[in-house]
């Protein structure tokens, strides 16, 4: 085989590798565009390698983004950018071949908007054993390789990233998909006409409503009981003139999955301008989460654009 054939064998064999790459390292950032830039540091390193001497190219390349990645959040956490509530994972739309393996609870959960917000929680390394175990089954011994510790460090580093999870979670099981639309549609409609005490039924007893003030402000905002987050819903998913000049347009609001949480997108023109995501536990809703930051909607709505929806929740908004 000759040296241009090998390369573009190589690169092939790359491309094999980048979808669940991406997913690595997403689950790792919680950031699509850094999760982007890391699958391209790894092609560069991939590129620069003696590729003769790598026996195993797909631990190889997981051993790599995985290490790239540990080096951004270590240097985000050295700059105090990713203290813990004070920072959203950016939304997915379901379907998106980063979201990665979704076969089990467990895969399932590691890329939802609840655990990926949790896993800020934990050290870089007890993050990477956590998504390495937990979405991608590696064993203990795989991944002592991968992040150059032991098996019993592994063994530790996850006993603690499971409890730490374990113990901020919120659980519900996992909703029925029919149950968790109707949840949410009667939401939009009580917000929108203002009906305050439907909302407040519709909210457990302990609901969090969290928004990243559509990047508008440097911390998260946050809301802790069902009454106040019933004020702030109807105030904000109410329509307004004021509200369409700054989205740009009149709107559209969607029905859709984002990291495997029933969401309500808002739409103009082809473009995502804001995401309300939903947690329901046992037939209520336990969190909310509003992001609107257009940073963190570029690849959502580059996804959106290439997708089918519905008929729209709301036509003109």
């Amino acid at each position: 085989m000759d040296s241009t054939a090998t390369d573009r064998f190589d690169i092939s064999r790359f491309e094999a590798s980048r979808n669940r790459l991406a997913s690595l390292a997403y689950r790792l950032l919680g950031s699509a565009a850094d999760a982007e830039d890391s699958v391209q540091d790894a092609f560069l390193h991939w590129q620069a390698a003696d590729r003769q001497l790598i026996r195993a190219p797909e631990a190889w390349l997981t051993k790599v983004v995985t290490n790239l990645c540990l080096d951004r959040l270590r240097a985000a956490q050295a700059r105090r950018e990713r203290s813990v509530g004070a920072w959203l994972p950016e939304p997915l739309l379901g379907g998106d071949p980063m979201l990665g393996p979704a076969d089990t609870f467990e895969q399932r959960e590691s890329v939802s908007l609840a655990v990926l917000t949790l896993m800020e929680r934990l050290s870089p390394l007890e993050r990477a054993v956590y998504v390495l175990r937990e979405a991608f089954s590696y064993s203990h011994f795989e991944i002592a390789e991968i992040l150059d510790v032991t098996e019993s460090a592994s063994q530790q580093h996850l006993h603690r990233a499971r409890h730490r999870i374990t113990a901020a979670r919120r659980r519900g099981g996992e909703v029925d998909p029919a149950s968790a639309r109707r949840i949410v549609e009667e939401f939009l409609t009580a917000a929108a006409s203002g009906r305050t005490e439907r909302l407040v039924a519709l909210l457990t007893d302990d609901a969090t409503a969290i928004s990243d003030g559509a990047g508008l402000t440097a911390k998260l905002l946050r809301f802790d009981t069902p009454q106040r987050i019933a004020a702030v819903a109807r105030a904000g998913f109410k329509p307004s003139a004021a509200k369409r000049r700054f989205a740009g347009g009149t709107m559209t609001a969607h029905y859709a999955l984002v990291n495997g949480a029933p969401a309500v997108l808002f739409v103009v023109g082809g473009l995502v301008v804001g995401a309300v995501t939903f947690d329901i536990a046992h037939g209520k809703i336990a969190t909310v989460r509003g992001i609107a930051a257009p940073a963190r909607l570029t690849r959502l709505t580059e996804a959106w654009r290439q997708h089918t929806p519905d008929t729209p929740l709301i036509a003109q908004w």
